[in-house]
């Protein structure tokens, strides 16, 4: 058991970082007096009190971690912060626990899946929690903690390894992770202030300006009002959402590189964003003929205003909407949901298996078809000019299968548990892809309020699978992973 103190020891700390982060609410309710004040009291001393206790018991028990600690560390943090985070909404709204914990898991994995009702009536910090913990959840706890464990004796790198997105695991920006961890962060806290100050010229308020800039930045999908962008129906403030959906969607490797470079040819030397963009605008084409055909909207500029924000916010797995895309012909909104599943770069906020591994996937199978024709030539897969090694092929393939198979056996659960199948099969691709939205009963005009606890711990285990990339996770499930 005492292998497992140094691990146990950095949650402590993670825990005790973590409490920090509740003043901000903690402080906005005692401020506007929203009577939510003894909820984030109590919700501060737990997790205080539970990371200094825990980093107390296991203090003595210091040691670089491995890369074993580092996927246990990251599954148990991720898992286990959600209990803290849930507190305020367990004691202060009308909701279980079950609710509770979904509504934290769904905003620390950045999904925007809400168990809630009435958001428009909610205390003011509990609306700035969800979109604070939302927005800590898109670029990762975890690459926090790196900027700063190691100045505590607790070194980075597996941690960061563990979390990151396989195709960006051997890409060093610095040599130091720490370093890398704090220029990431950096852009991040840069691009979200700019998108609030955006929002801000554009009509929001300030307080929804800043909890928007939150929601959008991480690709999150959470709102201050039930409907969503539909709230403002502004063609300006959706065309500031569009925007920023799509840097949030690119690499933030790229965006660092770009930044400390001061070379925008950074971006043109990514390989994942040229296919990040065409696919999207060609969807946005493609769409908005197919509902301008079928007469969706009077006019052309309003059928492709409401294809492109909603189009885009569900490729990239941001979550708003500002129309009630479920009653699109049936096509259009299921192919937004094929699209969540790939479009996001690798190293964004977005969710599903990333373009980088789509790519890869496409090249993979073009070589396979030549090889039926030529067996005996060579046709080595390129990205940006650069040969994949086999082993990373053999990886995204992997990765490939398994996503398959967890959504066809999340699909199946979910239909087992008495879900018409459209909402089942698009709950498990929403809260897989940590999108947010579905179709039925999950869609733009509904909520996951509607679905039953054993429903809601199916799709809580989805988030956080998607996450935490299935492997990171499927990794700490297997009896080899806990043996000797």
């Amino acid at each position: 058991m005492e292998r497992y103190f140094p691990v146990l020891r950095a949650l402590g700390l993670l825990l005790t970082l973590f409490s920090l982060t509740l003043l901000v609410p903690l402080a906005t309710a005692h401020l506007l007096d929203d009577g939510a004040k003894s909820a984030y009291d109590l919700a501060f001393l737990v997790t205080l009190g539970s990371g200094l206790a825990l980093w107390f018991v296991t203090y003595r028990f210091k040691r670089e971690l491995n890369v074993r600690d580092g996927f246990l560390l990251v599954v148990l943090a991720w898992s286990v912060l959600p209990l803290f985070a849930a507190i305020p909404f367990y004691t202060q709204l009308d909701i279980n626990f079950t609710r509770a914990y979904f509504e934290a898991a769904s905003g620390l994995t950045a999904t925007g899946a809400s168990a809630l009702s009435h958001i428009d009536a909610l205390p003011t910090s509990i609306n700035l929690w969800r979109h604070l913990i939302i927005w800590l959840g898109g670029m990762g706890l975890i690459v926090l903690a790196v900027a700063i464990l190691p100045m505590l004796g607790i070194g980075g790198r597996q941690m960061f390894k563990a979390e990151t997105p396989s195709p960006m695991k051997d890409t060093k920006l610095t040599p130091r992770i720490a370093q890398t961890a704090k220029g990431l962060w950096l852009i991040y806290v840069g691009i979200t202030s700019t998108c609030a100050l955006a929002y801000h010229w554009a009509g929001m308020s300030g307080f929804d300006a800043v909890c928007h800039a939150f929601s959008t930045v991480s690709l999150g999908g959470f709102s201050t009002h039930d409907q969503s962008f539909a709230y403002w129906n502004s063609p300006l403030v959706e065309g500031i959402a569009i925007f920023f959906m799509l840097i949030a969607g690119m690499n933030f490797s790229t965006h660092y590189i770009a930044v400390l470079n001061r070379d925008a040819r950074a971006y043109l030397r990514d390989p994942e964003i040229l296919w990040f963009l065409v696919v999207l605008f060609a969807s946005v084409l493609f769409i908005t003929f197919y509902l301008w055909g079928f007469h969706a909207y009077d006019t052309s500029t309003h059928t492709l205003r409401y294809t492109a924000f909603n189009l885009i916010s569900i490729a990239t797995t941001a979550g708003f909407t500002n129309i009630d895309y479920s009653l699109w012909p049936f096509f259009a909104p299921l192919w937004m949901l094929f699209l969540c599943s790939f479009v996001s770069c690798s190293g964004s906020t977005g969710g599903g298996i990333k373009m980088m591994r789509a790519v890869l996937l496409y090249k993979q199978v073009y070589r396979e078809l030549l090889r039926a024709m030529h067996p005996n030539a060579v046709h080595p897969v390129k990205l940006g000019g650069h040969s994949v090694p086999q082993n990373m092929l053999f990886a995204v393939l992997a990765f490939s299968f398994i996503y398959m198979v967890s959504l066809v056996t999340l699909t199946l659960i979910l239909s087992f548990s008495g879900l018409e199948i459209i909402t089942a099969f698009s709950a498990a691709v929403a809260s897989l892809n940590n999108t947010g939205p579905g179709l039925g009963q999950v869609g733009p005009a509904g909520s996951y309020a509607m679905l039953n606890d054993f429903q809601l711990w199916v799709c809580t285990f989805a988030m956080l699978l998607g996450r935490l990339e299935i492997f990171t996770l499927l990794v700490v499930l297997t009896p080899a992973f806990w043996r000797k």
